[in-house]
Protein backbone atom coordinates (compact mmCIF):
# COMPACT_ATOMS: atom_id res chain seq x y z
CA UNK A 1 0.00 0.00 0.00
CA UNK A 2 2.92 2.49 0.90
CA UNK A 3 4.51 1.89 -2.29
CA UNK A 4 0.85 2.63 -3.96
CA UNK A 5 0.58 5.69 -2.23
CA UNK A 6 3.94 6.84 -3.13
CA UNK A 7 3.59 5.97 -6.70
CA UNK A 8 0.57 8.15 -6.79
CA UNK A 9 1.90 11.28 -6.15
CA UNK A 10 4.78 11.20 -8.04
CA UNK A 11 4.15 13.35 -10.99
CA UNK A 12 6.40 12.71 -14.14
CA UNK A 13 6.72 14.89 -17.40
CA UNK A 14 7.70 13.02 -20.51
CA UNK A 15 9.46 15.11 -23.24
CA UNK A 16 9.71 12.81 -25.74
CA UNK A 17 8.40 13.67 -29.62
CA UNK A 18 7.83 10.52 -30.68
CA UNK A 19 4.65 9.77 -30.07
CA UNK A 20 4.16 6.12 -30.01
CA UNK A 21 7.30 5.93 -27.77
CA UNK A 22 5.59 8.85 -24.97
CA UNK A 23 2.39 7.14 -25.28
CA UNK A 24 3.79 3.70 -24.63
CA UNK A 25 5.61 5.04 -21.46
CA UNK A 26 2.47 7.23 -20.47
CA UNK A 27 0.15 3.59 -20.13
CA UNK A 28 2.98 1.53 -18.39
CA UNK A 29 3.21 4.15 -15.90
CA UNK A 30 0.19 4.92 -15.64
CA UNK A 31 -0.50 1.39 -14.82
CA UNK A 32 1.70 2.03 -11.60
CA UNK A 33 -0.35 4.87 -10.51
CA UNK A 34 2.56 7.94 -11.53
CA UNK A 35 0.40 11.08 -12.92
CA UNK A 36 2.43 11.15 -16.52
CA UNK A 37 2.04 14.76 -18.60
CA UNK A 38 3.65 14.31 -22.07
CA UNK A 39 5.17 17.21 -23.55
CA UNK A 40 6.99 16.56 -27.39
CA UNK A 41 8.54 20.25 -27.42
CA UNK A 42 11.65 21.62 -26.21
CA UNK A 43 11.37 25.11 -25.69
CA UNK A 44 7.94 24.47 -23.81
CA UNK A 45 9.42 21.82 -21.97
CA UNK A 46 11.55 24.63 -20.08
CA UNK A 47 8.86 26.56 -19.46
CA UNK A 48 6.76 23.46 -18.07
CA UNK A 49 9.45 22.34 -16.41
CA UNK A 50 10.45 25.51 -14.05
CA UNK A 51 6.21 26.01 -13.85
CA UNK A 52 4.96 22.27 -12.87
CA UNK A 53 8.23 20.78 -10.54
CA UNK A 54 7.58 17.54 -11.64
CA UNK A 55 9.19 14.52 -9.56
CA UNK A 56 10.77 13.02 -12.77
CA UNK A 57 11.48 14.15 -16.20
CA UNK A 58 12.06 11.74 -18.92
CA UNK A 59 13.69 13.59 -20.82
CA UNK A 60 14.81 12.93 -25.12
CA UNK A 61 18.16 13.94 -26.37
CA UNK A 62 16.94 15.61 -29.37
CA UNK A 63 13.77 17.29 -29.43
CA UNK A 64 12.43 20.24 -31.55
CA UNK A 65 12.93 23.82 -30.19
CA UNK A 66 15.62 22.60 -27.97
CA UNK A 67 17.43 19.52 -27.10
CA UNK A 68 17.59 17.80 -23.84
CA UNK A 69 21.15 19.47 -23.63
CA UNK A 70 19.78 22.84 -23.59
CA UNK A 71 16.53 21.82 -21.30
CA UNK A 72 19.01 20.49 -18.56
CA UNK A 73 20.90 23.64 -19.04
CA UNK A 74 18.17 25.90 -18.78
CA UNK A 75 16.14 24.12 -15.71
CA UNK A 76 18.68 23.07 -13.27
CA UNK A 77 19.34 25.34 -11.55
CA UNK A 78 15.65 26.33 -10.77
CA UNK A 79 14.43 22.85 -10.93
CA UNK A 80 14.49 20.10 -8.01
CA UNK A 81 13.28 17.17 -9.49
CA UNK A 82 15.28 14.25 -10.99
CA UNK A 83 16.11 14.12 -14.74
CA UNK A 84 16.62 10.94 -16.11
CA UNK A 85 17.65 11.42 -20.21
CA UNK A 86 16.27 8.85 -23.00
CA UNK A 87 19.58 8.98 -25.77
CA UNK A 88 19.90 6.29 -28.84
CA UNK A 89 23.51 7.39 -28.40
CA UNK A 90 26.17 4.92 -26.74
CA UNK A 91 28.71 7.90 -27.14
CA UNK A 92 30.14 8.35 -23.88
CA UNK A 93 30.65 11.70 -24.53
CA UNK A 94 26.68 12.27 -24.78
CA UNK A 95 26.61 10.99 -21.36
CA UNK A 96 29.28 12.85 -20.06
CA UNK A 97 27.81 15.95 -21.54
CA UNK A 98 24.01 15.27 -19.84
CA UNK A 99 25.36 14.53 -16.46
CA UNK A 100 27.76 17.56 -16.25
CA UNK A 101 24.87 19.73 -17.16
CA UNK A 102 22.62 17.90 -14.53
CA UNK A 103 21.09 15.15 -15.81
CA UNK A 104 21.00 12.30 -12.83
CA UNK A 105 20.63 9.51 -14.73
CA UNK A 106 20.46 7.66 -18.27
CA UNK A 107 18.94 5.42 -20.39
CA UNK A 108 19.69 4.25 -24.13
CA UNK A 109 17.13 3.26 -26.40
CA UNK A 110 15.38 0.92 -27.14
CA UNK A 111 13.80 0.84 -23.56
CA UNK A 112 12.40 -2.13 -21.66
CA UNK A 113 9.47 -0.71 -20.00
CA UNK A 114 10.86 -2.66 -16.19
CA UNK A 115 14.18 -1.50 -16.49
CA UNK A 116 12.72 2.51 -16.86
CA UNK A 117 10.34 1.92 -14.08
CA UNK A 118 13.37 0.53 -12.26
CA UNK A 119 15.30 3.64 -12.71
CA UNK A 120 12.57 5.79 -11.72
CA UNK A 121 12.08 4.34 -8.33
CA UNK A 122 15.53 4.42 -7.72
CA UNK A 123 15.39 8.28 -8.72
CA UNK A 124 12.74 8.86 -6.65
CA UNK A 125 13.96 7.02 -3.34
CA UNK A 126 17.28 9.47 -3.39
CA UNK A 127 14.92 12.25 -3.53
CA UNK A 128 13.02 11.04 -0.97
CA UNK A 129 15.83 10.42 0.97
CA UNK A 130 16.94 14.10 0.88
CA UNK A 131 14.71 14.87 3.48
CA UNK A 132 16.31 12.50 5.71
CA UNK A 133 13.34 11.37 7.61
CA UNK A 134 14.57 8.47 9.89
CA UNK A 135 11.14 6.90 10.96
CA UNK A 136 10.01 4.88 7.66
CA UNK A 137 13.30 3.49 7.12
CA UNK A 138 13.67 2.29 10.45
CA UNK A 139 10.74 0.44 10.43
CA UNK A 140 11.06 -1.68 7.44
CA UNK A 141 14.44 -2.69 8.14
CA UNK A 142 12.68 -4.22 11.24
CA UNK A 143 9.78 -5.53 9.21
CA UNK A 144 12.49 -7.01 7.13
CA UNK A 145 15.06 -8.36 9.54
CA UNK A 146 11.78 -10.01 11.00
CA UNK A 147 10.23 -11.75 8.34
CA UNK A 148 13.84 -12.44 6.63
CA UNK A 149 12.97 -16.47 6.97
CA UNK A 150 9.31 -16.38 5.83
CA UNK A 151 8.32 -17.28 2.62
CA UNK A 152 8.91 -14.96 -0.64
CA UNK A 153 5.95 -15.48 -3.13
CA UNK A 154 5.52 -13.55 -6.70
CA UNK A 155 2.52 -15.06 -8.53
CA UNK A 156 3.56 -18.94 -9.52
CA UNK A 157 6.84 -18.98 -7.87
CA UNK A 158 7.98 -18.96 -4.20
CA UNK A 159 11.37 -19.46 -2.20
CA UNK A 160 11.57 -20.31 1.17
CA UNK A 161 14.89 -19.13 2.90
CA UNK A 162 15.14 -20.88 5.79
CA UNK A 163 14.31 -24.35 4.09
CA UNK A 164 16.53 -23.29 0.89
CA UNK A 165 13.77 -24.62 -1.38
CA UNK A 166 12.42 -23.14 -4.33
CA UNK A 167 8.78 -23.94 -5.68
CA UNK A 168 7.22 -23.04 -9.14
CA UNK A 169 3.66 -23.94 -9.75
CA UNK A 170 3.83 -25.87 -6.54
CA UNK A 171 6.46 -28.11 -7.67
CA UNK A 172 10.05 -28.35 -6.12
CA UNK A 173 12.96 -26.78 -8.75
CA UNK A 174 16.29 -28.56 -7.91
CA UNK A 175 18.59 -25.58 -7.50
CA UNK A 176 22.42 -26.00 -6.46
CA UNK A 177 23.03 -23.52 -3.25
CA UNK A 178 24.70 -21.21 -5.67
CA UNK A 179 21.67 -20.76 -7.72
CA UNK A 180 19.88 -20.34 -4.83
CA UNK A 181 21.88 -17.98 -3.34
CA UNK A 182 21.79 -15.51 -6.61
CA UNK A 183 17.91 -16.48 -6.37
CA UNK A 184 17.51 -15.10 -3.12
CA UNK A 185 19.56 -11.99 -4.12
CA UNK A 186 17.91 -10.25 -6.71
CA UNK A 187 14.45 -11.51 -5.63
CA UNK A 188 15.38 -9.60 -2.30
CA UNK A 189 16.03 -6.62 -4.00
CA UNK A 190 13.30 -6.94 -7.15
CA UNK A 191 12.91 -4.51 -9.30
CA UNK A 192 16.10 -3.01 -8.48
CA UNK A 193 18.95 -3.77 -10.95
CA UNK A 194 21.35 -5.41 -9.38
CA UNK A 195 25.39 -5.29 -10.48
CA UNK A 196 27.61 -8.12 -11.32
CA UNK A 197 29.88 -6.41 -8.97
CA UNK A 198 27.48 -6.26 -6.41
CA UNK A 199 26.71 -9.91 -6.38
CA UNK A 200 29.95 -11.33 -6.32
CA UNK A 201 30.76 -9.01 -3.38
CA UNK A 202 27.47 -10.08 -1.78
CA UNK A 203 27.97 -13.78 -3.21
CA UNK A 204 31.42 -14.79 -2.63
CA UNK A 205 32.87 -11.58 -1.19
CA UNK A 206 35.41 -10.76 -3.92
CA UNK A 207 35.33 -7.83 -6.65
CA UNK A 208 34.40 -8.10 -10.00
CA UNK A 209 37.16 -8.42 -12.40
CA UNK A 210 35.31 -7.64 -15.65
CA UNK A 211 36.19 -11.23 -16.40
CA UNK A 212 34.58 -13.62 -14.46
CA UNK A 213 31.74 -15.33 -15.85
CA UNK A 214 30.49 -17.16 -12.58
CA UNK A 215 27.19 -14.86 -12.11
CA UNK A 216 25.81 -15.27 -15.66
CA UNK A 217 26.20 -18.87 -16.00
CA UNK A 218 24.04 -19.19 -12.45
CA UNK A 219 21.58 -16.45 -13.92
CA UNK A 220 21.30 -18.78 -17.20
CA UNK A 221 20.60 -21.87 -15.38
CA UNK A 222 17.89 -20.27 -13.37
CA UNK A 223 16.62 -18.77 -16.92
CA UNK A 224 16.06 -22.16 -17.95
CA UNK A 225 14.90 -24.25 -14.70
CA UNK A 226 12.92 -21.46 -13.83
CA UNK A 227 10.84 -21.78 -17.43
CA UNK A 228 11.82 -18.31 -18.47
CA UNK A 229 12.48 -17.52 -22.37
CA UNK A 230 16.14 -17.57 -22.91
CA UNK A 231 16.42 -15.41 -26.05
CA UNK A 232 14.02 -12.82 -24.63
CA UNK A 233 13.89 -13.34 -21.09
CA UNK A 234 11.03 -11.65 -19.38
CA UNK A 235 11.28 -12.70 -15.59
CA UNK A 236 15.20 -12.07 -14.70
CA UNK A 237 15.98 -9.62 -16.94
CA UNK A 238 19.75 -8.77 -18.26
CA UNK A 239 20.10 -5.00 -17.87
CA UNK A 240 22.90 -4.16 -20.90
CA UNK A 241 26.01 -3.20 -18.80
CA UNK A 242 24.41 -2.43 -15.33
CA UNK A 243 23.42 -6.01 -14.32
CA UNK A 244 20.35 -7.97 -13.68
CA UNK A 245 16.50 -7.25 -12.85
CA UNK A 246 14.19 -9.60 -11.25
CA UNK A 247 10.61 -8.71 -12.33
CA UNK A 248 7.97 -10.08 -9.31
CA UNK A 249 5.22 -9.82 -11.12
CA UNK A 250 6.30 -11.85 -14.12
CA UNK A 251 5.61 -15.26 -12.42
Amino acid sequence: MEAVEQASMARILVVEDDAKLSSQIERFLTRYHYDVTIQNNGLAAIEQIQTEQPDVVILDLMLPGADGFDICRAVRAHYQGAILMLTASEDDMDHVAGLELGADDFLIKPIHPRVLLAHIKLLLRKQAAVPAVPAPPVVAAETRTSSKNAPMVFGSLTLHPLQRVVELNGDEVPLTPAEFDVLHLLANRSEEIVSREAMLRHLRGIEYDGLDRSVDVKVSALRRKLGDNLSQPRRIITVRAKGYLFVPDAW
